[in-house]
Order: C-alpha cells, then sequence, then structure tokens
C-alpha cells in the first residue's frame, strides 16, 4: 500500500492511529525521516493555521513539554513544521509523525469542508475506511 494513501487514512480516521505507529515504527530510520518530509509536505498543501497547534498537540497525545509540540507553538506553522518533520532522535520522530499526522487532519478537515463539500476529485478525499485487523 502506497505511503500517501495511508497517511490520507491517518488524518480522516479511517486507519487506527496504533496501527500507524506500527508502520512508521517498522520503517528504517531514513524511511522514516521520507516519512516525516512527505507528511511535511501534505501538511503544507493542507494549509494550516497558528491556531491548529494547540489542537493538534491534544489530537496526538503529547505533553506540551515534549520537543514537537514545543515547535508547533514557537513561531509560524509552516516553518516549524519543517524543524519538526528534521527531529532525528527515534522517539521524537514517533512523536513528531503523532503530530505531523494530527495538524494533517485538522487542516485538511477545514479544507475538504471549505472546498470540496460539494464533491470533489481529490482522490485522497474518497478512500474507504480500514479493517482494524489488517496490516
Amino acid at each position: 500500500m502506497g505511503r500517501d494513501v495511508i497517511l490520507n487514512e491517518l488524518a480522516q480516521g479511517l486507519r487506527p492511529m496504533p496501527q500507524g505507529i506500527e508502520w512508521f515504527d517498522g520503517l528504517g530510520p531514513a524511511e522514516q525521516a521520507e516519512v516525516l518530509l512527505f507528511l511535511r509536505h501534505h501538511c503544507v498543501q493542507a494549509r494550516p493555521v497558528d491556531e491548529d497547534g494547540p489542537e493538534s498537540i491534544r489530537r496526538a497525545g503529547l505533553s506540551p513539554t515534549h520537543t514537537p509540540a514545543v515547535l508547533i507553538t514557537r513561531g509560524r506553522i509552516d516553518q516549524q513544521l519543517g524543524k519538526i518533520a528534521g527531529l532525528a532522535p527515534a522517539d521524537e520522530r514517533r512523536k513528531a509523525f503523532r503530530l505531523l499526522i494530527a495538524v494533517l487532519a485538522i487542516a485538511d478537515a477545514r479544507r475538504r469542508e471549505r472546498f470540496c463539500s460539494g464533491g470533489c476529485g481529490h482522490w485522497w478525499r474518497r478512500l474507504p475506511a480500514v479493517d482494524p485487523a489488517a496490516p
């Protein structure tokens, strides 16, 4: 299954986050870094706003003192996303993954409501729910 599909399923709540974490943890460090960069790109395209930071932290289940949470609240969100995606330690990468999925979920839901409520041609908005037992 393609990376973009998995990321969008997670952001839309179509795939359970524990499955997403398991998938992410199964990647090597270089692949994780690549996924975080692609996720950052998706977030930027969804046009998050600075006010999305606190809600993203809450949805990701992070403490406000975790590095990605601190970063997202310390400046323009579009600039901070790159810093978050570039975190190197494994435990920080997992937190960054959870936070960036939450940012994408919030920003993309807002765009879907504003621009696609009457239907659209975006493939990622027509994904079916995933069987929780599926890998």
